[in-house]
């Protein structure tokens, strides 16, 4: 029997961390998964592959009863093989007891391995006599997942939405496996928020009910509006004689209402003007909301004609600028 370096099938050192074998595995999976090559059967066997070897690399136990055939497979070779003379008693000083799934009533697989495969038919020798326990003596008692009904796959997905309807609320619809759905979100939606639509999710093969649906809120990037916490800052453009003389601007809320916004005389660049309750509803049930803070800045003039630049000069000598 051929030893499975699955480390090298993920592409990822021995000492690789969960989440960088997790993260390899997701990388290739999207790559070879079978819905993105139909009828290709390389394609399908190399998913297979990585699938088995993240099956065991992700499980902190198995990895582990892995790891400790690794470094004793010559060993284990020379004691006569899984089915050999000495090749149980060889084996079971390290503490594989060949019971792993056989016996829980969990199958041979975790997480969605089974939901993909269902048995362990299609899968390498190697896999199949670590995970059915030919390693420690016994043998091997396929529990197919098929047994019992089992849930569908679970999707995860991210929801864009822009400020405006993070406030008011709105309504998005989006089709997934050929499904319309339609998701209703309310006024007040946080950034972050996980959102489960149940049954909206994957099929399941074995006669259960269909996996769930998981979005995740992530506001847009607003063309004027910054969202700092609860508050909203918005950047307004003035001219230097206002910001000098005073006076006024009209806006545009997040709420759409136009207001005029004082600017005090002598204002300085980046100097804050708050308006209260007008930023984002803050967390939690409460109905009240931040503010919203007008930036000022400054735009300096251009192109000065030459009865500009002398009116400047007077002004600076007025002031005793050199």
């Amino acid at each position: 029997m051929e030893f499975k370096d699955y480390y090298a099938v993920l592409g990822v050192d021995k000492k690789a961390t969960k989440d960088e074998i997790s993260k390899a595995f997701r990388k290739l999976a999207k790559k070879y998964h079978p819905d993105k090559n139909p009828g290709n059967k390389e394609a399908e066997d190399k998913f297979k592959e990585i699938s088995e070897a993240n099956e065991v690399l992700s499980d902190p136990e198995k990895r582990k009863k892995y790891d400790q055939i690794g470094a004793n497979w010559n060993a284990y070779q020379n004691a006569g093989g899984a089915q050999g003379a000495g090749g149980g008693d060889w084996f079971r000083q390290y503490n594989w007891t060949g019971q792993s799934g056989a016996d829980s009533g969990q199958g041979y697989g975790s997480g969605n391995f089974g939901d993909m495969f269902g048995d362990l038919g299609s899968f390498s020798d190697f896999f199949q006599a670590f995970m059915g326990g030919a390693f420690g003596g016994g043998t091997a008692q396929k529990k197919s997942s098929r047994t019992q009904p089992r849930k569908g796959s679970d999707y995860e997905g991210v929801l864009s939405i822009s400020l405006e309807e993070a406030i008011h609320g709105t309504e998005r619809q989006f089709t997934i496996d050929g499904r319309t759905i339609k998701v209703k979100l309310q006024p007040g939606m946080e950034e972050g928020k996980k959102l489960r639509l149940k049954n909206q999710g994957a099929e399941s093969r074995y006669g259960g009910e269909k996996g769930d649906l998981y979005l995740t809120i992530k506001y847009e990037k607003h063309p004027f509006f910054e969202k700092k916490d609860d508050n909203l800052y918005y950047p307004l453009e003035v001219d230097l004689y206002t910001a000098i003389l005073g006076g006024k601007k009209e806006i545009r809320t997040i709420d759409g209402k136009r207001i005029n916004v004082k600017i005090p005389p002598e204002s300085n660049n980046d100097t804050l003007l708050r308006i209260s309750g007008m930023g984002m509803k803050k967390s939690g049930d409460s109905s009240e909301r931040g503010d919203m803070f007008v930036q000022i800045k400054i735009i300096i003039p251009k192109n000065l004609s030459e009865k500009e630049k002398q009116l400047f000069k007077q002004l600076a000598e007025l002031r005793g600028i050199q």
